[in-house]
């Protein structure tokens, strides 16, 4: 972990990893609120990067009374993954971790559970078959 960001080896390239992760949301009633595709950005101005893509999901159902609590945590929710790939040809999965947005926002621990599913969600973008 550092500075409150997980890194998680992908076991597929990242475009893989991304329909992986958007068939995990479906399955579990998450809405995909946008996907950032940084990569395609700057090829569209003639610049290159290693495939990079950012997720940007949630739910208002969990999501708006952790932001009542912390209006903050609206900078950082809705929750976000990124998937990218390094120098060497290998697939990262990234987030924030709950703890780290609990700190940085003074969140009641009681409402962590609402935002501690992306640990979970990762992982399972990242490394099941």
């Amino acid at each position: 972990m550092d500075r409150g960001i997980v890194n998680l080896p992908g076991n597929h390239s990242v475009e893989e990893t991304v329909d992986r992760l958007q068939r995990i949301l479906r399955e579990r009633g998450l809405a995909l609120f946008a996907l950032v595709d940084h990569s395609g950005e700057a090829e569209k101005v003639g610049l290159q990067m290693p495939p990079t893509k950012l997720l940007i999901f949630g739910s208002p159902k969990a999501g708006t009374p952790l932001m009542v609590a912390a209006p903050s945590l609206a900078i950082d929710l809705p929750l976000k993954i990124l998937i990218s790939q390094d120098r060497e040809g290998k697939t990262w999965v990234s987030y924030n971790t709950p703890e780290y947005l609990r700190e940085r926002h003074g969140l009641p621990a009681e409402l962590v559970p609402n935002i501690a599913s992306v640990s979970a969600l990762a992982s399972a973008a990242a490394n099941t078959a």
